[in-house]
């Protein structure tokens, strides 16, 4: 585990992301010397023995260049066109860059729903392996021609961070128009003071951070700190650097004080508890008494069915829901044992009454301690 700048260098799994106002330009689409600088950076952590994993945006943005829409405000189809158009320029550009020096690369798109089913998740974190273990640079997208609202990361930050947590990295790199997280914006403030080493993200910093700060991108400060957020959660460490700095990534990788560096706290969540906690969509809600709660947030227990009041929303065994705690707050995630037809006859019963209720006993738990995350505070 990196637990200080210095360490930086030992890292052997790598995801960097880099955002549309590096890769773009509104007069060739695709900004030619930016790949060409990170096909050779990662080209040199590549000889390295370091297994790199790109997440890059720009697709619609390059789609735009090539048929005329900049500017233009696009409807959702128009995006997915715009990207279906965009997203050949954008490959063919990385494959003519790494193949310089060699490096073959391969396209992965991605939508939420990808990661939100377990076998997808893992069929991706498998792809992955096999990729790196030929020794080729996968580069991931979100697949913009196929989205809708529901399936969409938001931005490619957040894919970044999910992107780290799939395949096991062991540090993630995003490459952005400033050389990192400021307590004011730097832009506005010769004062401002650059947070070199971050060992928790707190409220006041999320405070700190700012709205998108591209016309070309959908990420700002505040989609980066979130990502830094998920991706130190899952115990992968981040960093924020300039990628028009042509010395960054290498003083990155240096251990030199470069950019601001986001550390893994204490509270780290397992893989599977990640995926339980930050990508998959609950499909109803499950309120609970004080008892239940209390149990639940202070002594690690599993809900039973006497714990339950309400419950709300369809869905089956296995299906992910939100517990609710006596104030109205959410407070956990977890995998139920029963679909919620069955759950709806279960309220306020013991658990030695499940079998006689419904003719047949699983599990004595509504959720087992073991699939159920805690989360922070948010109203109901």
């Amino acid at each position: 585990m990196i637990n200080s700048r210095q360490q930086l260098s030992m890292a052997r799994r790598v995801v960097v992301k880099v955002g549309s106002s590096l890769l773009t330009d509104h007069q060739q689409g695709i900004c030619r010397p930016m790949v060409d600088s990170l096909a050779r950076r990662i080209a040199a952590l590549h000889a390295r023995g370091v297994q790199v994993c790109l997440v890059s945006s720009g697709a619609v943005a390059v789609g735009c260049v090539h048929l005329g829409w900049i500017g233009k405000r696009l409807t959702v189809h128009e995006k997915q066109a715009a990207a279906a158009v965009g997203q050949p320029w954008l490959m063919q550009v990385y494959r003519e860059a790494f193949a310089v020096y060699d490096i073959q690369v391969a396209q992965m798109l991605l939508t939420k729903d990808d990661l939100r089913h377990r076998r997808r998740y893992l069929n991706a974190s498998n792809t992955s392996e096999t990729l790196f273990s030929a020794g080729i640079v996968p580069i991931v997208n979100e697949n913009d021609t196929v989205m809708v609202e529901e399936i969409k990361f938001g931005d490619n930050d957040t894919l970044s961070a999910l992107v780290s947590l799939v395949i096991d990295a062991e540090l993630l790199v995003m490459m952005t128009d400033v050389d990192g997280f400021y307590d004011k914006n730097p832009v506005n403030n010769a004062d401002a003071r650059r947070f070199s080493v971050v060992k928790q993200i707190t409220d006041t910093m999320q405070g700190l951070a700012e709205g998108a700060g591209s016309s070309v991108g959908t990420g700002g400060m505040q989609s980066k700190l979130n990502a830094a957020k998920l991706a130190t959660r899952g115990g992968v460490p981040a960093s924020i650097i300039h990628g028009k700095d042509p010395q960054a990534f290498e003083r990155l990788f240096a251990g030199e004080d470069v950019g601001t560096v986001f550390l893994c706290g204490e509270n780290r969540q397992t893989r599977r508890h990640q995926w339980i906690a930050d990508i998959l969509k609950p499909a109803g809600q499950i309120t609970m008494d004080a008892g239940a709660e209390q149990a639940i947030l202070n002594d690690g227990c599993s809900l039973l069915p006497i714990g339950m009041t309400e419950l709300e929303g369809v869905f089956d065994k296995g299906e992910c829901v939100e517990l609710v705690g006596a104030a109205g707050m959410v407070v956990a995630r977890g995998l139920v044992n029963y679909s919620s037809d069955e759950l709806r006859r279960l309220i306020g019963v013991k658990s030695d009454a499940i079998e006689s209720i419904l003719g047949y006993v699983d599990f004595n738990s509504v959720i087992h301690r073991d699939n159920l995350v805690l989360t922070e505070p948010e109203k109901k």
